[in-house]
């Protein structure tokens, strides 16, 4: 017969609906490494192996239960193998434990999407611990970080696989049902963002309504202007875009909200910029900064933390650039010794609005140096905005540079 102790893993990853492989990923979404294989996941679940106290933290995220209770039956499966004399009739007490932790992945698989399970899990309500909350908690906001150095693609599946695991842990969320729910809103963004990357605008709208959802359970304003500012880059048309950033900027006003704020009204200047209203561009642009002045972009809302300076740099830069103000020239300086030698994290953006700014602007020799520079960095450091920027930026080449233009239209592809 079985160990107990393997039957409960087994029994939380057909609950949860996942096959190992998709187990082993899930794990590894919520530790941010990849060390997990199927072929552990096979040990556990046959008791040639028992996880190790660090790997049950993970284990326990992954599945949304209570870390405590893993570690206790874990530490009663190692007492059993190293006895070697596993009962063939298991105590009441393993059957209560496998009972309450067996339905701990209760609406993991009732929808077919993730976002079809977050909206579930909304509804329902239980414990998980301490751990396993701030654990899913953190891994929420290290994903929009890693927006900055990796492609839509690779970072999908990822996106998708701690969305899973919050929504696993939302059932039983306690008294971390809040901090959770607003981690799943951050989550379901970001997963609606790379949708939209890839070209799946309905799954993104999908998430963006998912994600305005955890903003109304939770009470949190902001989560919602992470939705429609992100949902704003989709929007069919110029009025709709605006309208989108107005209410976000709406939801940032207040303490705590500085970062949040000068991204919406940074967003708000580039869309009013595109129309052509030089008034409303320069305005929203000046206030996007000043709010940056008093803005702690490591230290606020947690999906914030890829607003860096070199983000502002970029949304300067295409204001100055579609408006051709003489304020580029300094802006195009002042991105460039930020920079520096290097290619930090949100680099490849800033090169891509300056290339597209200078070529705009009509400084052709120098849009086209700059392009070729953005180019080699988007494929030395994808990020979730390359696409979009590439495709612009080749429609503002010259005649004379078709071949760099058809380079960058095949990598947008």
């Amino acid at each position: 017969m079985a160990d107990p102790f393997a039957e409960l893993l087994l029994r939380l990853r057909k609950d949860a609906g996942r096959t190992q492989e998709q187990q082993a990923a899930a794990i590894n979404a919520v530790s941010g490494r990849d060390t997990m294989t199927r072929r552990e996941i096979s040990r556990y679940e046959k008791f040639e192996n028992v996880p190790t106290d660090h790997t049950l933290e993970h284990i326990a995220a992954a599945y949304g239960v209570s870390f405590e209770d893993l570690k206790r039956e874990a530490k009663a499966a190692r007492a059993r193998k190293r006895k070697e004399c596993a009962s063939e009739e298991e105590d009441q007490e393993d059957v209560k434990r496998r009972t309450l932790l067996g339905g701990a992945a209760i609406g993991v698989s009732a929808a077919a999407e993730p976002w079809g399970r977050l909206a579930l899990a909304l509804s329902k309500g239980s414990k998980t611990d301490a751990p396993s909350a701030a654990a899913l908690v953190n891994r929420a906001a290290e994903l929009h970080i890693q927006e900055l150095n990796l492609s839509a693609r690779r970072l999908q599946h990822t996106v998708e696989s701690h969305l899973d695991a919050i929504t696993a842990a939302l059932p039983r969320a306690g008294e971390h049902e809040r901090a959770l729910t607003i981690a799943a809103g951050e989550t379901a963004a970001l997963a609606g963002w790379v949708a939209w990357d890839l070209g799946e605008t309905n799954k993104a709208d999908a998430y963006y309504k998912v994600t305005s959802e955890c903003a109304s359970a939770a009470g949190h304003p902001p989560l919602r202007a992470l939705a429609l500012t992100y949902a704003s880059y989709g929007a069919p048309t110029p009025k709709e875009k605006l309208r989108l950033l107005s209410q976000a900027a709406q939801d940032v006003r207040g303490h705590g909200n500085a970062t949040a704020a000068a991204w919406v009204l940074g967003r708000h200047a580039e869309e009013a910029a595109a129309l052509g209203d030089d008034t409303g561009a320069l305005r929203a642009l000046d206030r996007a900064r000043f709010a940056y002045d008093f803005a702690d972009h490591t230290s606020e809302q947690a999906w914030v933390r890829f607003v860096t300076p070199y983000r502002m740099d970029s949304l300067a830069l295409t204001v100055y650039g579609q408006l051709g103000r003489s304020e580029l020239t300094a802006a195009a300086t002042t991105a460039v010794e930020r920079l520096g030698d290097g290619l930090p994290d949100g680099g490849v953006v800033v090169l891509g609005d300056l290339a597209s700014a200078l070529l705009r602007g009509g400084d052709i020799d120098q849009g086209v140096y700059v392009t070729r520079q953005f180019a080699a960095a988007s494929q030395a450091k994808p990020n979730t905005m390359g696409k979009e920027r590439t495709r612009t930026i080749a429609t503002w080449l010259p005649d004379n540079e078709q071949e760099l233009a058809d380079h960058l239209r095949q990598f947008a592809s």
